[in-house]
């Protein structure tokens, strides 16, 4: 698998990728921060987490990984008995789910996974090109020699559950490598909210990665995403990052709209 290397100098903070003539490129975030900012920080790290946020953790982590599928209802009943809980929390996790999108309250349905309409998903897959793009084009421009290993760590996990025809493995391998680009942005605020829409996305996201011609041109795909990144060529990678977003969406789209029609 071949990538454009480029060569890296180190400044005591952190490694910064250089730009093809010698021109360096320093990285954003490498100025001290404030004591004060520090300490705030800590002490909110320390801070317990309810029993509402832990549910919400755990209900989000079932309904990205496919467990809890969209249009799934959630019983307030139910999930007290399997978490062991009071209703209370329960409805408060379930709260907090709806303020990010991941669950809606119907009238005289109660709460359930949210279930996204075809137009939804289109729409939410060209904002989330958009998103992704950005963060490739910064990723150009910014990336660190930590952030081209994970990048490549990534893509050749992704290569080798490809070649043994394991979904299962792509999709962990293809989640990290999806992440690692975003970390390379060095813009957290943008990484934040990627994986906020990425999250969103994810049932529908996954059920294309079981495909096995999706898979090698995924593969494929990465590949280019990450030489234009390396090569610090900020138009080429968001190009390339769109366009493999595209490829997402069609299989997506075509994959629930199937699903759809058989409902």
């Amino acid at each position: 698998m071949s990538t454009i290397a480029a060569k890296t100098s180190e400044t005591p903070a952190r490694k910064v990728a250089k730009r093809p003539g010698g021109v360096v490129k320093r990285a954003a975030g490498t100025a001290k921060r404030s004591p004060g900012l520090s300490k705030r920080t800590a002490a909110a790290a320390k801070r317990p987490v309810s029993l509402a946020s832990r549910l919400a953790v755990a209900l989000e982590a079932d309904i990205v990984s496919g467990k809890l599928r969209p249009g799934t209802r959630l019983d307030e009943q139910a999930l007290a008995r399997r978490f062991k809980a009071s209703r209370t929390p329960v409805r408060e996790a379930l709260r907090q789910l709806e303020s990010r999108g991941m669950v809606e309250n119907r009238p005289r349905q109660g709460a359930q996974v949210m279930q996204l309409s075809l137009a939804s998903l289109i729409e939410m897959f060209e904002t989330m090109a958009w998103l992704e793009a950005a963060c490739a084009s910064l990723a150009a421009r910014r990336h660190t020699q930590a952030d081209r290993d994970a990048i490549q760590a990534a893509h050749e996990a992704c290569a080798s559950a490809q070649q043994s025809l394991d979904p299962e493995a792509f999709y962990r391998a293809n989640t990290r490598w999806h992440e690692a680009l975003y970390a390379a942005s060095q813009n957290r605020y943008l990484e934040q909210e990627t994986l906020l829409l990425r999250n969103r996305l994810e049932p529908y996201r996954r059920a294309t990665t079981f495909h096995e011609g999706l898979m090698a041109l995924s593969v494929q795909e990465h590949q280019r995403i990450a030489d234009a990144i390396f090569a610090m060529d900020e138009s080429r990678a968001m190009s390339e990052m769109r366009g493999h977003l595209d490829t997402l969406r069609n299989d997506a789209v075509r994959t629930y709209g199937a699903l759809l029609r058989v409902d």
